[in-house]
Order: C-alpha cells, then structure tokens, then sequence
C-alpha cells in the first residue's frame, strides 16, 4: 500500500468514528488528504494555528472563499463552517469584553481625574515666619511686586523651574518654590477666615448646638460674626462679646475669605503714612514735653521731678467722646498683651479699656473684635468706630486716621487710616 492509499484509509477510518475535530488537528502540520486539495488543508491549518484576534481575523477571511472540493464530505464542509462561525463568535465576544474593559479603564480614569482636581489642588499658603518677596520675574535679582507675609495665600497659575507663577490678590509675579507650601487642605483651611453673617431681625445664641441649651446674648441682624465651628449639622458656632454661642444655621450666611499679599505699592503707601504719623507725633511730643518744662512748679526742696499727668473721665456717650477720651493717651507707651492706658497696652487692649470706660465690654483681641457691635462699610465710617485690619486695630477719629497702640517704638499714636488693608469696621455705640 502506498503513502496516497495510507492516508486515504486514515482518512476514511477518521470520518467513520466521528473523529473530525481531532482529524483536523491531525492536518494541521501533514499532507494533503487524499481526494482533498491543497486548498482544504491550507483552510483547517489556518483555523487552528489561531491564537490571537488577528491570526483569527485572518482565518476567517481564508475560510470566507471556501468551496467543497471533490472527495470531501458535506458533513466536514459543515463543521468547517461551524468551525468559522464559533471563531468568528470568540472574536466579536472578546471584542466586546476589551471594549468594555477599555471603558472601564476610561471610567477609573476620569475618576481618578476628577479626584485629583482637588479645589485645594492650586492654592498655596507662605511657608515663611515673616515674608517673601514676589518677583516680577523667575529671577531673584528681578524687582518685587509685592510681599506674601506668613498666613497669607496665592493662586498658582503656572511654573517656571524652581518658581511658581502665582497670584495673591491685587499681586500678580514669582514666588520661589521653597517659600509657598501648595495643595496642603489642612493648612490652608489653618489660615482660612470664616464669618457669618446674621440675616434675621435678631437671632439666639445658645450655649449649645441646640434648642434646649441655655440662651447666651442675642444678636442683631446683619452683623457679622467670626465663625469657629461649622462641623455641627443645624448649627453654627460664632464668637460675640458675650463669649463663644451656637447660632441655627438657617438664619445665617457663613463666608470665607483668606489674606493675601501686599503689593509694593501698598506697601510703599503704608510705609510713608506710618513715617508721617511717626514725626507728627515725635512733634507733638517736643511741644508736650518743651509745654510741661513752662509748667513746672518751683518747690522748696528743689525736686526736679514733675508733675504727673492727669486724665479726664469720660464726657458723653457717642462716638466723639470716645476719640475725646482715647486721645488723652496718645504718647503713652505700648507693651505686647498689656490693657494699662497709661502704663502700656497693646493695640486691642488699648482699645478695650477705652471702651470699658463707656461701659462696654469687648474681647482682648483684634480678631475678635471683628465681629463687636453692628458692621458698617468703610464709606460709613465716623468717629468712634472700631477699625479692624489683619492682626491690628484701632479707634477712627472721624479725620482720616485712627488713634492706636501701634507698636514699642511709636506707642499710643495717630495712624492714618488706610495704612493697611481694612478688613471690618464696627459700630459699639
């Protein structure tokens, strides 16, 4: 029998059992069968060395153009074109399974993408104990826009090596990488300012958040309150004079607001006002001090010790009488923590004591004096109103400029009023 006859009678022995699957399997690397052409085994080979989308794509292009040849059975053309059919099924499932993992990985990506666009994502806070310098360009040696001072924020527009492009502001310029913490949540809502300000006729404030806790003060409408908690559902925690009170969330518009930086003009304005404000009162120092030389008394003892100076009590109960009065110390010393009108006060403690003598009662700190009495617009302001900036306050005197504890060198003294950004303005009487 020769090789032809062999491969026949396998062939027919194959087709008997059933065994068409595993006989084209057995073609894939043999012969043409006997009574098959070229064409026939070429098409099984091409179908089962399929391993990937594109080898299977390939099959089935091959196998489009088949046609049973003499010698092969209509049954095995048949599973031939099952065979095609069930491939061509794999390919469009698996098509549509990498679709649908595709989408998913889009799906996760945009997701991811939305997390990362964090509102904090941008924002920077000073990473300095004083200041920095923004620069009009990415160049130490370029001139200043502005200063950025500890607690105050920029807006990051861009980078240029190891700078950032920011804004803060009316400030727009460089700022060196290493004096700008970015992206930092918890920092920068550390620096964050918060108010609230009341929309009701008069509101309560209780000394829990709830209904049933004792009633603190009452509060006008209007004003504006320094908020120190907003985690309490319903509720909102305020600072009042009468202490620290939990007001309904309902009848409240809670703000925030940050500090930003200061430009060079500004700062150039603050400076000269300050200098101004400091040779007006060295003169009126000379001319106190040349006065109460005229005015000394001759004694017995030849004492060269002068006598002290004395104070009015308060006269009236507006505005002008408490500039009337605060002005009396003009002068006298300041000292950091200090209430003493005489002996030394710091800025709020100087105000603070003036107002004690009216009656009132306010807070030692300029912060918490922002949020004293009823508020009012700066085009508003008279004399006798309390004038609040970042870390400073003071008394306005109704002429263009406060009566304040300014600072050690300076002491109780007359600033003008717009030396710095002006961030409240109250009205206790």
């Amino acid at each position: 029998m020769n090789n032809n006859k062999k491969a026949g009678k396998v062939t027919a022995q194959a087709l008997t059992a059933g065994m068409l699957i595993a006989a084209s399997a057995m073609t894939v690397n043999a012969s043409p069968l006997a009574g098959a052409t070229g064409s026939t085994a070429s098409t099984l080979t091409a179908i089962n060395s399929t391993s990937n989308h594109s080898s299977l794509n390939s099959a089935t292009q091959e196998t489009s153009t088949y046609t049973t040849t003499s010698g092969v059975s209509q049954y095995l053309s048949k599973m031939l074109q099952e065979s095609k059919q069930e491939a061509s099924t794999k390919t469009t499932t698996s098509t549509e399974n990498t679709d649908a993992s595709t989408t998913d990985s889009n799906v996760e990506t945009n997701q991811e993408t939305a997390v990362a666009a964090s509102p904090y994502a941008s924002i920077g806070v000073a990473n300095v104990t004083d200041y920095a310098y923004i620069r009009t360009a990415a160049d130490a040696n370029s001139d200043y826009a502005g200063k950025l001072h500890a607690g105050q924020v920029a807006t990051v527009t861009g980078e240029e090596g190891d700078w950032y492009a920011i804004t803060s502001g009316d400030v727009t310029g460089y700022i060196a990488k290493q004096y700008l913490t970015v992206g930092d949540e918890a920092l920068i809502q550390s620096v964050t300012v918060t108010t609230a300000t009341v929309n009701a006729d008069s509101l309560r404030v209780r000394t829990a958040p709830s209904t049933d806790a004792r009633v603190l003060t009452m509060v006008a409408g209007t004003t504006e309150y320094t908020v120190f908690d907003t985690a309490t559902e319903g509720w909102v925690g305020i600072q009042t004079p009468a202490g620290n009170g939990y007001v309904s969330a309902e009848f409240v518009s809670v703000a925030t607001s940050y500090h930003y930086a200061e430009s060079k003009d500004a700062e150039t304005a603050r400076l000269a006002a300050e200098k101004a404000a400091a040779e007006a009162e060295a003169k009126k120092k000379e001319e106190a001090a040349a006065k109460k030389a005229q005015s000394k008394k001759t004694s017995t003892t030849n004492s060269s010790k002068s006598s002290s100076k004395s104070y009015s009590s308060p006269s009236g109960s507006n505005g002008s009488a408490v500039v009337s009065y605060a002005s009396q110390y003009v002068g006298n010393s300041y000292s950091y923590g200090g209430s003493s009108l005489t002996n030394g006060t710091d800025c709020s403690g100087f105000v603070m004591s003036v107002y004690s003598a009216f009656g009132v009662s306010l807070p030692h700190s300029s912060s918490g004096m922002r949020s004293v009495g009823t508020g009012v617009s700066t085009s508003e302001m008279q004399a006798g109103d309390i004038v609040c900036y970042n870390g400073h306050v003071g008394i306005y005197t109704g002429n263009g400029t406060i009566v304040n504890a300014l600072n050690k060198k300076s002491g109780i003294t007359y600033t003008d009023v717009n030396y710095a950004k002006i961030v409240a303005v109250r009205r206790v009487l």
